[in-house]
């Protein structure tokens, strides 16, 4: 493909799908611990084997039971956490879910005071260290610390710009370079999250990578 051609796939991608997670989830993210707390509970329930728009789904069911802050969820019982991942359509893992959601709040509470710019803070500005202090959480592996990190780069810059296997994955169905430094080059000054966002999005699903070369012509 062309320069011109790659700069068009990028530009149609991230016009028409470039919304992040965390936005189709409903969390204006900012530096504040509970946009924070929400978003690492939605990189969790991204993270299964299970589609994206149900984690989602379930991410605001949470979010509406009350569930939305670290000491609500610890002090949830598990039946509560249950039923709501049920609501969101999460039900393959519920049980299990239910617990390592209660588990991590009271990590979080207990060892950061409720608040993820203290984790932030011991990570020194260390991404790597970030990557390893977040797979602490109960359920949150290397996918679900690399799903918080690619959404959280909006706000914390140190981060970015951050552009992981998955989105280079999505970079490669497209036909475009498997190359962070070029990829943000063709994006010009698309934020790297909502970049990295598009890009998983073309990673796992297939209509959007057709959309998007549609479109380019």
């Amino acid at each position: 493909m062309t320069a011109g051609h790659d700069e068009r796939v990028v530009r149609e991608l991230v016009g028409a799908h470039g919304q992040t997670y965390a936005e189709e989830a409903g969390i204006r993210l900012k530096d504040t611990p509970q946009p924070l707390y929400r978003l690492l509970v939605l990189a969790h329930l991204l993270s299964a084997r299970i589609r994206g728009s149900i984690a989602v789904a379930t991410a605001r069911a949470l979010d509406e039971a009350g569930l939305g802050d670290p000491r609500r969820m610890a002090d949830a019982d598990w039946q509560e956490r249950v039923d709501a991942l049920g609501r969101g359509g999460y039900r393959r893992y519920d049980e299990r879910t239910a617990t390592q959601l209660g588990d991590g709040a009271e990590l979080l509470l207990d060892r950061w005071g409720g608040d993820l710019r203290r984790l932030r803070e011991e990570a020194d500005g260390d991404p790597s260290e970030l990557r390893r202090l977040l797979q602490e959480f109960p359920g949150v592996g290397p996918a679900g610390a690399d799903i918080f990190l690619r959404e959280v780069q909006r706000v914390w810059p140190e981060v970015a710009p951050c552009i992981d296997r998955k989105a280079l994955q999505g970079a490669g169905r497209l036909g475009l370079p498997e190359d962070a430094g070029r990829l943000l080059e063709l994006a010009g000054g698309t934020q790297p999250a909502v970049l990295a966002a598009a890009l998983v999005r073309a990673a796992v699903d297939e209509e959007t990578v057709r959309d998007s070369l549609e479109r380019a012509g």
